[in-house]
């Protein structure tokens, strides 16, 4: 099989120098920053994703009663 070398399996010393640059680009103070902000993009998408999942679901309920 072949896999993408992008998309080939990270080691423990390929995360480690990935974090390394990542420390070394955005400097120690803004790091929490980030992660808050990527914290709250994750929620917001979960959010979303179940506004969406919940109003399918009304839909489906709905549909079964009008043909019941």
């Amino acid at each position: 099989m072949f896999t993408p070398l992008i998309f080939g399996s990270f080691g423990m010393q390929e995360i480690l120098v990935i974090a390394l640059i990542v420390l070394l680009f955005f400097g120690g103070r803004k790091i929490p920053e980030l992660m808050k902000g990527i914290g709250k993009g994750v929620r917001s998408f979960k959010a979303g994703i179940n506004g969406i999942e919940d109003e399918i679901n009304k839909e489906i309920k709905d549909d079964a009663s009008l043909k019941a």
